[in-house]
Parts: structure tokens; C-alpha cells; sequence
């Protein structure tokens, strides 16, 4: 694989105000086309010590704003094989923090993020945290459905996100829904992080047509490849053997807009469950297809 070139801008200086000391994590921020949401996320990290932004060929502003905020930006070529944009900066960086957290451009972080950060990572014991997010659609927040969390912030040479076998059937450059495989213990922080995406839902739908390719080509592999399960957390287990059942898309509906009371989000929580719901049945489709054409050998 041919290395990235990597171009570095200058830093962020750091704060003069005593109680507003850096904090010891580099933000690395994998993005492509993202002028749109970029600049905000950049806006909210003010206090961590670097920020990166890894960018995957972006033909819009993405570098200049990037640039013109002071962080560090890094271009990446995927070439099709390990690693992706993710384990390749864990890899080939050379981080002067402790800590790394992987921030979508489309999430923003609060204040009362930051203070959780403060007050949590000088005594913790943990080699990474899961962090939730306040998650908005069609310009409201969600404050009912299923909730969505990320392993996103991780102690630097702990360990890397899952290595996934992907030479030829995977279009998507970034670990997506890949989790970071830690031998150490992992807690999890209160306050969340603002998750929305201002491109709106023909973005939205798009993504989610990539995603459920990929899912579809990944459950193939995986049935083939069963050591594969080996660090998978108890709530992947139960994703990937559910992903072909007739039911997953309907039962994914009723425990999000039901039981998690998804419903009270009004007409925006109930367009939220279904595109979802539709999400899952386009994997149990895309994988009968695959299926289909390998037993034909097409």
C-alpha cells in the first residue's frame, strides 16, 4: 500500500486562562465532503491539546476549513486493504497525548462534555469509554428511541479497531461499524455529545444504502469466518445472527418506537423508526441477493 502524504497546518495555541488547561486527547476527525458540518465541530475544541482531520479526497472546502481553523489535516487514499482511515492514523501518527477521540464532523461537543473529560481521565483506570449522543433528525432531537453510543475515545496504543477483511467488496474507506478491540476495561461517560448531520435526507438515505451494502457483504464473510466472532461484544453477537431473520426490521421498529417509546418524538420519531426499520430490511434483502448469486455463481 502506498503511504498517505500527510500536510500539517499550525496547531491551536493554547488557552491563557489557567482554568482552561488542554486537555491530554487528540480529536482525529476522518471526513470527505463534509464543508457543511465541518466547521462547527471544529468551533467546540478549543480545550483538547491537537486536533487532526483526515480527509479522504474531499472535492468542497473541506481542507481550507480545516486549514483555517489551525488543525493538523492529513490526506488519506484508501487502496482497498488494511487499514482504513481510522487504524491507519493509529498506526502512522505519532500522538503527543495519552488519549485519542474519534469525532464525527456531524458531532459536536458540549461544555459540559469537556468538564466530564476533565474531571474523569486523570484517575481513571480504563484503557477507553463509550459515549452517548443526543441524537437529532430533521432539525429536532430525539429524545425517545433507541439510544446510540459509540466506543470513541480510547488510550493511544491500547489497541486498534477490528481488523475486517474487506479486498474487493467494500467501498467504505472508514471503520464505519467497526469497534476498537481494547484488552483493558471500558467505562462509559454521562454527559453526551450533540449528534447532527445538516445534509439532510437525501444524504441520509444515500448512507445508509452504503451501509447496508457493506453490513450484507460483512455477514457473508462471516458466516464463512468464524474466529471472527472472537471480540465481538455481546450486542454484536446478536446483530449478526439476527441481520437474515424476516422479523429483525419489524422488531427493531416496535423496540424503538414502542418500547423505547420512540412515539413521543411525534411525526419526526416515527419517520426516524421507519427509515431505520427500512434500513434493516435493505441488509436481510442485499444479503437473500447475495446468497442467490453465489449458489447460482453469478
Amino acid at each position: 500500500m502506498s503511504m498517505p502524504t500527510s500536510t500539517t497546518a499550525s496547531t491551536n495555541t493554547s488557552s491563557n486562562d489557567p482554568q482552561r488547561v488542554r486537555l491530554p486527547i487528540t480529536v482525529v476527525i476522518p471526513v470527505k465532503n463534509e464543508e457543511r458540518n465541518l466547521p462547527k465541530c471544529l468551533a467546540r475544541l478549543g480545550r483538547f491539546a491537537e486536533v487532526v482531520v483526515v480527509d479522504s479526497g474531499s472535492t468542497d472546502r473541506t481542507e481550507a476549513i480545516a486549514r483555517e481553523s489551525g488543525a493538523e489535516y492529513l490526506h488519506f487514499q484508501w487502496d482497498g486493504r488494511f487499514p482504513k482511515k481510522r487504524n491507519w492514523v493509529l498506526l502512522n501518527r505519532k500522538f503527543n497525548t495519552p488519549w485519542v477521540l474519534f469525532l464525527d464532523a456531524d458531532e459536536y461537543i458540549p461544555q459540559s462534555f469537556v468538564d466530564e473529560l476533565a474531571a474523569t481521565l486523570p484517575t481513571t483506570s480504563h484503557d477507553g469509554f463509550w459515549i452517548h449522543y443526543s441524537n437529532y433528525f430533521m432539525g429536532r432531537e430525539l429524545r425517545h428511541g433507541s439510544p446510540m453510543r459509540k466506543l470513541a475515545l480510547i488510550k493511544v496504543g491500547a489497541g486498534l479497531y477490528e481488523r475486517i477483511d474487506e479486498n474487493e467488496w467494500s467501498k467504505l474507506d472508514m471503520e464505519v461499524h467497526e469497534h476498537p478491540v481494547l484488552p483493558g476495561t471500558q467505562g462509559a461517560l454521562t454527559a453526551t455529545i450533540e449528534h447532527n448531520d445538516y445534509k439532510g435526507i437525501h444524504a441520509y438515505i444515500a448512507r445508509h444504502n452504503d451501509y447496508s451494502s457493506w453490513e450484507s457483504a460483512r455477514y457473508s464473510k462471516l458466516m464463512s469466518t468464524p474466529d471472527a466472532w472472537e471480540h465481538f461484544t455481546s450486542i454484536q453477537r446478536k446483530k449478526y445472527r439476527s441481520l437474515a431473520k424476516w422479523w429483525l426490521a419489524p422488531a427493531y421498529f416496535a423496540h424503538s418506537y414502542v418500547i423505547k417509546r420512540g412515539f413521543l418524538d411525534g411525526a419526526t420519531g416515527l419517520i426516524f423508526a421507519i427509515l431505520k426499520a427500512i434500513y434493516f430490511f435493505q441488509i436481510r434483502l442485499k444479503i437473500i441477493e447475495r446468497q442467490a448469486s453465489l449458489r447460482s455463481g453469478k
